[in-house]
């Protein structure tokens, strides 16, 4: 039978899981109170919180939400990111972070459904933020619209210029 302190962790441990819609697993030996203080406020800023649980207990809990398996990854000093929303956001603090402090490194992840490897959670922090998507989708659908606007005006534009052509000869005569 699992101790108290235990139940409750893992207790504490499903209600993140539920809440979230992915985690981010990364080490942070070495980081000092000070360091690990502006590490959460960079992830809070962002839409994500780190907490630190038991490996044993995080697996458990991500197996018992249906979460795939990422424990061979969980040995030694592990947080545990959990985002919100968007992994992109909370992957480019942590590795902001971690070009900051040099101590901190990605273990594993599980976005968007599937279980991913350091290399792959690192990816992430790549990819162009939910708002970069947008704007350049506005871009790709504003420029069709905006070459078709020019050469609409085109005409008009060329009708005034020979108007205004006719209009100087007649004033200078």
């Amino acid at each position: 039978m699992p101790s108290k302190s235990n139940q409750e962790m893992l207790d504490k441990v499903k209600a993140d899981v539920e809440a979230s819609a992915g985690v981010f697993v990364v080490d942070y030996k070495g980081l000092s109170v000070k360091e690990t203080q502006s590490l959460r406020r960079a992830l809070t800023a962002n839409g994500a919180r780190m907490k630190v649980y038991k490996n044993n207990i995080v697996k458990i809990a991500l197996e018992e939400a249906g979460l795939p398996d990422i424990s061979e990854n969980l040995k030694g000093t592990c947080a545990y990111v959990f985002y919100e929303k968007d992994p992109v956001e909370a992957a480019k603090a942590i590795k902001e972070q971690a070009e900051k402090l040099d101590k901190l490194e990605f273990i594993a992840a599980v976005a968007d459904g599937k279980a991913l490897d350091a290399a792959t959670a690192k990816a992430y922090a790549d990819l162009p933020s939910h708002d970069e998507l947008i704007a350049k989708l506005v871009y790709v659908l504003g420029s069709p619209l905006s070459g078709i606007a020019q050469v609409c005006a085109g005409p008009a534009r060329g009708l005034v210029t020979a108007l205004d052509a006719v209009a100087e000869q007649k004033n200078a005569a």
